[in-house]
């Protein structure tokens, strides 16, 4: 939901299937800060090059997703232990069920699903 609200796209047929998300837990002596275990979350978001383009964008999504896993944690995890990257796919890199999006198509289902509400 971080993402849709950032994006102004909550409620989008298209974005809402295809935002997708992996849990990786790892053991807490896996994981070292300054050389020492801790525990840590990371948040690695993958999209195509068109998607939070601005600065403003990107930072509004990385602070609300360190809100919603400093609650989840529920007291267990410090908020400076939470890491956020944004990876982005070339154009025509990013493909959904088997076809290639290019920035172009992408947007086009977004907006043929806006429409389609």
């Amino acid at each position: 939901d971080a993402l849709l609200d950032v994006a102004g796209l909550t409620g989008n047929a298209f974005m809402t299937a295809n935002v997708i998300g992996t849990i990786n837990v790892l053991p807490r002596e896996h994981v070292l800060a300054a050389g020492k275990p801790i525990a840590a979350a990371f948040v690695e978001l993958k999209l195509p090059e068109v998607a939070l383009a601005s600065a403003e964008a990107k930072q509004a999504f990385i602070e609300k997703a360190a809100d919603v896993v400093e609650q989840a944690a529920e007291g267990r995890l410090k908020r400076e232990h939470i890491w956020s990257n944004i990876v982005y796919a070339p154009e025509g890199a990013w493909g959904i069920a088997g076809d290639s999006y290019s920035n172009a198509d992408f947007v086009g289902a977004i907006q043929q699903a806006a429409a389609a509400s």
